[in-house]
């Protein structure tokens, strides 16, 4: 299979398995990945844009097809603003990779919860909260999406990634490296 093949399909099974895993949790537990406040559990798969370039559309393609559920609950921007944030957040991871403190990507695993704290704080404040856009408004709704990606990022993300590397599932899994250009 040649390179742009397999970038296609990294991409395609990663955004199949972020939304997957968004779906099951929303049905498992019930606005625990849609609301203000979230512990999305999916995504922990961000640590993939530290080894694999195609995690960067697969992710931000599973975040669009993940947020559809949210249309129907009347929020169709998230599909778009989050969307952003992670295609944001995971282009900044990657390119953050190699800044490490220790043998830890400190930066890099902080990329979700800056992005989304500000992407998703201020369609939150913006669209959402009746009355003018307020900076206080904006700080809490943006904390509020910031802590849940913080709290996903370092804790299952930091298991996942230090697993990965331990056991050479960066190399086992992304051989060749699919997509990188360097």
């Amino acid at each position: 299979m040649n390179k742009r093949n397999k970038f296609i399909a990294a991409t395609a099974l990663i955004a199949a398995l972020y939304a997957a895993l968004t779906y099951a949790q929303n049905f498992l537990l019930p606005g625990t990945a849609t609301m203000a406040v979230q512990f999305r559990v999916s995504e922990v798969l961000n640590v993939l844009a530290l080894f694999i370039p195609a995690a960067i559309p697969g992710l931000t393609i599973g975040c669009i097809i993940a947020n559809i559920y949210s249309v129907g609950s009347g929020l169709p921007l998230d599909m778009i603003f989050g969307s952003i944030a992670t295609l944001g957040a995971t282009a900044s991871m990657w390119f953050l990779r190699k800044a490490k403190i220790g043998k830890y990507p400190l930066f890099a695993m902080l990329m979700p919860a800056i992005w989304n704290g500000i992407i998703v704080g201020w369609e939150i404040e913006h669209f959402f909260i009746d009355g003018p856009f307020e900076w206080s408004g904006f700080l809490i709704q943006g904390g509020c999406v910031a802590l849940g990606e913080l709290a996903v990022m370092l804790t299952l993300g930091t298991i996942l990634y230090f697993v990965m590397i331990k056991h050479g599932l960066d190399r086992k899994l992304f051989s060749n490296r699919i997509g990188e250009n360097g």
